[in-house]
């Protein structure tokens, strides 16, 4: 995966409340991958200190790192060695955006030249049943452009692409995929008792796009939203 050089990619543009909640990861836990409460040198390293401000792929960054706590339960120890000994023997930045991660849901692994490299131990390991780690809501086009569909409802291989987050799109905040239209818009308006009908026929979206987008700014904190 090779990041397209766009400098809105790298822009703080996220504040931690709004971040927590695109990705539904608990805010503290959130600051300790950013900031690691100052006792910890951070997981990730986010664009901008005091205060802490995400870029694009910082964003990035935090799904590919919940996904691994989540559905692989690994354990930060084991990626915090992991992403030292990629930065080592791989430098390059945003390695968790970068680098396709294998895991057996205890060690981390990279493949180099049909090598595998076991990155959170010091010896290597093969022949095991692997799980392709690998950010499946996140796409990228022909000339590597990056268009992310977070979760709405909960991590689950049935959940629909329909809100996507785009730094060339609504400066960066969540839209419906493919259309540029606010979320924030269509639930602002939706909460000031316009019908969903109503609301898709205007936009010339489905029902469910509408549904969607409602369904996710009901989640958002006032603060959030803003």
């Amino acid at each position: 995966m090779t990041i397209h050089q766009n400098k809105l990619y790298e822009e703080p543009a996220y504040g931690l409340p709004e971040t927590a909640v695109y990705l539904k990861v608990p805010y503290n836990t959130l600051r300790y991958w950013l900031t690691g409460f100052g006792k910890q040198s951070p997981i990730i390293e986010p664009a901008l200190s005091g205060p802490t401000r995400l870029s694009f792929l910082n964003l990035l960054e935090c799904h590919a790192l919940a996904g691994m706590r989540k559905i692989y339960n690994l354990k930060l120890p084991k990626v915090r060695s992991a992403l030292r000994k990629v930065s080592e023997q791989f430098p390059q930045p945003h390695p968790l955006v970068n680098q396709m991660f294998l895991t057996d849901r205890k060690d981390l692994f990279i493949e180099r030249m049909g090598k595998t490299i076991n990155l959170s131990q010091g010896h290597d390991q093969l022949n095991l049943d692997f799980y392709l780690m690998h950010l499946e809501r996140v796409e990228i086009d022909s000339k590597g452009l990056f268009r992310f569909f977070p979760f709405v409802v909960e991590p689950r291989p049935s959940e629909p692409k329909i809100i996507e987050i785009n730094p060339m799109v609504g400066f960066g905040k969540p839209v419906i995929a493919g259309t540029g239209i606010s979320t924030a818009i269509i639930a602002s308006r939706f909460n000031a008792r316009e019908s969903m009908p109503a609301l898709a026929e205007e936009y010339g979206c489905t029902p469910e796009q509408i549904e969607e987008a409602i369904r996710w700014e009901g989640a958002l904190p006032v603060s959030a939203a803003a």
